[in-house]
């Protein structure tokens, strides 16, 4: 195999030489080792990397983060390595076997696709944050971005070299930047499979570098923005419906149906150019042209205008709700049961 193998590392103890030592025993011939603004007392250990042939040691100054030191390695073997088939990412705890490393770069290289190692967060020796860490962005991944994976937060991918390029340019420079890369994956449409490894966990994962709480907040910070939006464009329609409504009263007199169908379609063409404008720039950062984009999203938002104004309407004769607070409470529900469909048809098809 023509992969090199890029570690990250900030602070690192001993056990970087044992990991450094198996790569060898399986071949690797190309270790790029990123110290990433580790301390002094260091000093030692990083000397005796550059002594061993098959390592490349990139230093960065001061402590950058895990995403910056990845972007490091990429760009480095993009430079250096241009023939190589991709590099594979592993961690400097020896959480990941050499024959777990070895097999997802005989994967990527074999079907072209990212590999991910997916450890088994079912086991006894799996420290309880990590457990729920990865379970609860396993979820959010899923039923917000519509991307299935059982480990979102591996250390040890398998990237075929056509991905760096695009990958490098991704933001994040910490822990989150191994998020935005699922995330990309997903936006650009490019193929990845799962490889089940060994789940390894030393000393509790005492040593990890994660910070639960500032990573944790980055993490979903760039997850949920997917649904921040809408739910503000939801407040305005909300708030417009409200109000159109409240105005419309004496000009419709008895006709419910019709206040109510005025009164949501002024507030959904308000609302709909604002979430069309927030969520093709800012949230799904859409390539496609605005023309084939909008033409889409308004498809959409007829289909949910009419499924909006359906449902409340029928909900209020069904209620015999006549205030126009009854009503408002009745539209608040059903569009937030029709922005969760709303949502995955814009993520899957309106920006794809």
């Amino acid at each position: 195999m023509n992969v090199p193998v890029i570690i990250p590392t900030f602070n690192p103890k001993e056990k970087i030489f044992d990991v450094i030592g198996g790569l060898c025993e399986k071949g690797f011939e190309h270790i790029i080792i990123i110290d990433d603004g580790s301390k002094a007392e260091c000093a030692d250990i990083f000397k005796r990397i550059e002594e061993i042939p098959e390592c490349i040691l990139l230093r960065h100054e001061i402590n950058r983060g895990k995403g910056r030191g990845l972007k490091t390695g990429f760009e480095f073997a993009l430079k250096n390595f241009p023939d190589c088939d991709g590099v594979v990412t592993t961690d400097d705890d020896g959480q990941h076997t050499p024959d777990d490393i070895e097999r997802c770069a005989m994967a990527m290289v074999r079907d072209k696709m990212m590999v991910l190692g997916a450890r088994n967060f079912k086991q006894d020796n799996v420290p309880p944050k990590s457990r729920f860490g990865n379970n609860m962005t396993r979820i959010v991944f899923r039923l917000i971005c519509g991307i299935k994976i059982t480990d979102t937060q591996t250390g040890l991918r398998a990237i075929p070299m056509s991905f760096l390029e695009p990958l490098c340019k991704i933001s994040g420079e910490r822990f989150e930047y191994e998020t935005n890369m699922l995330l990309e994956l997903k936006r650009l449409s490019l193929p990845f499979e799962e490889v089940t490894i060994s789940t390894i966990y030393s000393d509790n994962n005492a040593g990890t570098h994660f910070n639960p709480l500032i990573d944790s907040i980055k993490i979903y910070a760039i997850i949920l923005k997917y649904a921040l939006s809408s739910l503000i464009c939801s407040l305005i329609d909300v708030g417009l419906f409200t109000l159109v409504n409240l105005l419309t009263i004496s000009a419709f007199g008895e006709n419910e149906a019709l206040r109510i169908f005025v009164a949501t379609a002024s507030a959904r063409i308000v609302s709909s150019l604002t979430n069309y404008f927030v969520n093709q720039r800012g949230v799904f950062k859409s390539k496609q042209s605005v023309k084939k984009s909008i033409v889409r999203y308004y498809i959409l938002a007829a289909v949910q205008l009419a499924a909006s104004f359906l449902l409340v309407n029928g909900a209020t004769i069904l209620l015999n709700a006549q205030s126009s607070g009854w009503q408002t409470l009745i539209k608040a529900v059903i569009d937030t049961i029709l922005f969760f469909f709303s949502f995955a048809i814009q993520r899957d098809w309106v920006y794809k």
